[in-house]
């Protein structure tokens, strides 16, 4: 069975790897071989073939489920249903909406946002609404956070918003009988209403309802870095504990009650069973309860019918269960972390002689799974927290035995006594910010945790080994040689220009702007995108996860070219969490705090015989866009021109100023491809190979206009735009220089792929 479910799982991973899905000849021939191997009784392999054949069917069926392009941008007039708890922040509301109705074939599900919403929103309502949709699409960067995967998990088929002009009209609201997304929202609801200024309503929602909107970033970071994060949602452990629970008290009642006529294990089980299904439901049938509702099922079915049930067989059972019901489970960190710990758990404990006292059991299983866990979220987060095991030991009894169970007895207590609820969530509250303060104080630590780049792929196959053999039973021969296995997951697996070169990568920050330049020993940033929310910017969402992609541990010199929002948005989030040596701008007021030093003409420097000049900006314009800081970067066999937001006026001062020095191969759009910048003059005196371009995926600029496109045709310029291809890198070496689009070399099936120019290799001039 568990050889079994590796091989099915196998497929399904492979299936994940893939650019584009296999074609029905494809299809054809591994549905003949799985009838060969069925034949042959090869029946491992079946399974393996089985999975991919699934996982292709599934995938297929959920890519035509998506929003036609034709019908991009259109209003569309739509009546359906909102199916999960909506997402609230002070400009807009966001939530996934069933259509039930509209004029065109639509995806069965999409995510809309109502910007200043008029009326309250709320899930299980029944709405008519005017919307204008595009096909699911977001960032692609290298080690960044891929969000059309993550809607494509969701089964979400267009993203959009709702129109205003005609007036969304609230046609009713469902029964709670027909979906337990409206028992959540009306929980959710009480529990505001009972707990309105608790410090900890986001974790008591996130720990009754699986809501964790409401938890602020300090709360998350603080969470993080004592690796405590899986015990503030609805985890697997929580429905096992709950249902546990339930299993043992309707046992003791039942046989009190002394009815034979059904078994009290058998009563008891099916109770156990009903309410680990109803919790995991609360908590919107997530990975992990999934895994636990089948486990705990398996476990109690083997008690109502007396048959032994051995723990890896029932972790096996489970694993092909969840993915049966959905295959693109596996692209979720949540599915790896949640079979991972609990096969670590049975592997530290089942079939161990000898007995030890609760508390060093408890301590091995936190310093097991904090060991076995490390190198999944190394290669996941970049980040392990090495206060883990201490940190857990504490928080687990406190969130299981405390916090879980008052929450709990406090929402069913609310349909009886709002007086009695109300002492219970306050109970429950009290012992949240009691662990808080505590884990607040461990996380302060300068030892709490370890970054470092994300580790290469293949060093799994030797830190898996490693663990599983320093985990062994006591009298394993030379357990210890095993940490050497550890030591390719600290290879550096991007490589560094050498001397002489370098490389840029235009980051895909929608319609914003960040560069990342790296040299030999050094590295720059240009502009960091825009800041979304108080809790959220490019510097924090994609700039930083790429420095740590490229083991860039500190920045030498952070240029923010102005100071619009779409440019200098992620520069506190930067300059907070990473070391930077030098700031400069033309923003000095909103960065006054860093020190920074005032972008101006005629500054240079020398890196690793790579040359940066600051071209601009000299004389004062009217136009924040052309004061803009002006840089080139040039080796003797490439030149780079940045001129980030300036328009006619600044790029005519320019040509008149520098003439045939502005000859550059490569230049970065000017103002995102904006119909007010790139005159056919200034790009005469430029002449670029390739301009690069970035701009958000149908932004509502309409950039890069289509005058300028145009021009570019005109004068035999080709161009990329990191709207349709993702981040852009420039590689330099030995005097050839290449662009490569990460929709095209690291874009798998999921991903939008336009036509792409993608690659030019070309000889530098």
């Amino acid at each position: 069975m568990i050889t079994s479910a590796l091989l099915f799982v196998a497929g399904i991973i492979c299936v994940q790897q893939f650019s584009e899905l296999p074609s029905l000849l494809w299809l054809s021939l591994m549905a003949i071989s799985a009838i060969i191997m069925v034949i042959l009784r090869y029946w491992r392999w079946v399974f393996f073939i089985v999975g991919l054949l699934w996982a292709v069917v599934f995938a297929t069926q959920r890519l035509n489920d998506r929003l036609s392009p034709n019908l991009e941008r259109l209003e569309i007039p739509v009546t359906g249903i909102i199916v999960d708890l909506p997402d609230y922040n002070s400009t807009r509301t966001s939530f996934d909406f069933v259509v039930t109705q509209a004029p065109y074939a639509l995806p069965s599900k999409i995510h809309l946002s109502w910007y200043f919403p008029t009326q309250i929103i709320k899930s299980g309502q029944r709405w008519s609404f005017v919307v204008k949709l595009k096909r699911p699409q977001g960032s692609l960067n290298p080690g960044g956070y891929d969000y059309e995967q993550y809607l494509f998990s969701r089964g979400i088929g267009a993203i959009g918003y709702v129109r205003t002009e005609t007036q969304p009209q609230l046609l009713g609201r469902i029964s709670a009988w027909f979906s337990i997304a409206v028992w959540r929202q009306a929980i959710s609801d009480a529990i505001g209403e009972l707990l309105p200024n608790s410090p900890s309503l986001g974790l008591i929602k996130a720990l009754t309802i699986g809501d964790s909107s409401l938890i602020s970033k300090d709360d998350w970071d603080i969470f993080r870095k004592t690796g405590t994060t899986h015990l503030v949602v609805i985890s697997g452990s929580h429905v096992g504990l709950i249902a546990g629970l339930a299993y043992f008290w309707v046992l003791k009642i039942w046989a009190r009650i002394g009815y034979l006529k059904w078994s009290p294990q058998t009563v008891a089980a099916i109770v156990g069973i009903v309410v680990a299904v109803f919790y995991a439901g609360l908590a919107g049938f997530s990975v992990p309860t999934q895994r636990a509702v089948v486990m705990f099922s398996v476990w109690m079915l083997a008690i109502v019918w007396q048959r032994h049930s051995r723990p890896f067989n029932t972790l096996a059972l489970s694993l092909i269960a969840v993915l049966l019901y959905d295959p693109i489970a596996v692209l979720s960190v949540g599915f790896w972390l949640s079979f991972l710990a609990v096969s670590l758990i049975v592997y530290v404990i089942a079939g161990r002689l000898g007995s030890q006292n609760s508390v060093v059991e408890m301590l091995k299983i936190n310093g097991a799974t904090a060991l076995g866990l490390s190198p999944v979220l190394l290669l996941f987060f970049q980040q392990v927290s090495l206060i883990s095991p201490v940190a857990n030991f504490i928080a687990v009894p406190i969130i299981s035995f405390i916090a879980v169970p008052l929450a709990l007895l406090g929402v069913i207590a609310m349909g009886i006594s709002t007086w009695l609820a109300t002492h219970m969530f306050g109970l429950a509250d009290y012992s949240l910010q009691a662990l808080r303060a505590l884990l607040a104080l461990f996380a302060q630590f300068s030892y709490a945790t370890y970054n470092h780049s994300q580790p290469p792929v293949w060093s799994l196959l030797f830190s898996i080994p490693a663990v599983l053999i320093l985990l062994a039973p006591a009298g394993f021969p030379y357990r210890y040689l095993a940490l050497l296995l550890f030591l390719p997951l600290f290879a550096n697996n991007q490589p560094t220009p050498k001397a002489g070169s370098f490389k840029l990568t235009v980051l895909d920050v929608g319609q914003a702007l960040a560069i990342v330049i790296q040299t030999a020993q050094h590295s720059l940033i240009f502009d960091t995108g825009s800041k979304y929310s108080t809790e959220s910017n490019s510097g924090k969402t994609i700039i930083l996860p790429f420095l740590r992609h490229e083991n860039i541990v500190k920045v030498d010199t952070l240029m923010v070219s102005h100071g619009d929002n779409d440019h200098i948005g992620g520069a506190d989030s930067i300059l907070q969490s990473m070391p930077v040596t030098e700031v400069l701008t033309t923003a000095i007021q909103q960065l006054h705090k860093y020190q920074p030093i005032k972008c101006a003409a005629g500054q240079t420097w020398v890196w690793d015989n790579v040359h940066f000049s600051v071209l601009a900006p000299q004389q004062a314009f009217e136009s924040d866009n052309n004061n803009a800081c002006v840089l080139l970067v040039k080796t003797p066999t490439l030149t780079v021109l940045l001129p980030s937001d300036i328009e006619v006026a600044a790029e005519s001062w320019l040509t008149a100023r520098y003439g045939d020095d502005l000859k550059a191969d490569i230049l970065i759009a000017p103002h995102h491809g904006s119909k007010t910048s790139s005159n056919s003059y200034f790009l005469s005196k430029v002449k670029p190979t390739v301009v690069l371009i970035s701009s958000g995926h149908l932004n509502q600029f309409g950039h890069p206009h289509s005058q300028v496109t145009e021009r570019y045709k005109q004068q035999s310029i080709d161009w990329l735009n990191t709207a349709e291809q993702g981040a852009l890198s420039l590689n330099e070496q030995d005097g050839l220089w290449s662009i490569t689009s990460t929709r095209d070399t690291d874009g798998k099936y999921w991903n939008n792929k336009p036509n792409l120019k993608d690659i030019y290799k070309l000889t530098g001039r």
